[in-house]
């Protein structure tokens, strides 16, 4: 039998993500969870639920799209451009 409360990092664990990204969703309200003295504890099915229901009320064209990081799209802003070269006089 599966446990019903689960730690922050068997959260993440379970659900294939980092642990700075539990508690960052947790912070934002994103996901619910409980504070049992100085630790948090998670309910799987809630979370689950929480993330369909937040899945569910995206549009459809934001679901899909996948969105740039870390510069790319400065990167591919950019207009590929001829190099310059230093030429001695001839």
């Amino acid at each position: 039998m599966k446990r019903t409360l689960l730690s922050v990092k068997e959260l993440a664990q379970e659900l294939g993500i980092s642990t700075d990204s539990v508690y960052r969703a947790y912070r934002s309200g994103e996901i619910p969870g409980a504070q049992i003295a100085r630790t948090i504890r998670f309910d799987l099915q809630q979370v689950r639920l929480a993330m369909e229901q937040r899945a569910n009320a995206m549009p459809n064209s934001q679901c899909g799209k996948r969105r740039a990081t870390a510069g790319t799209s400065r990167r591919r802003a950019q207009q590929k451009r001829p190099r310059s070269v230093k030429r001695g006089l001839v």
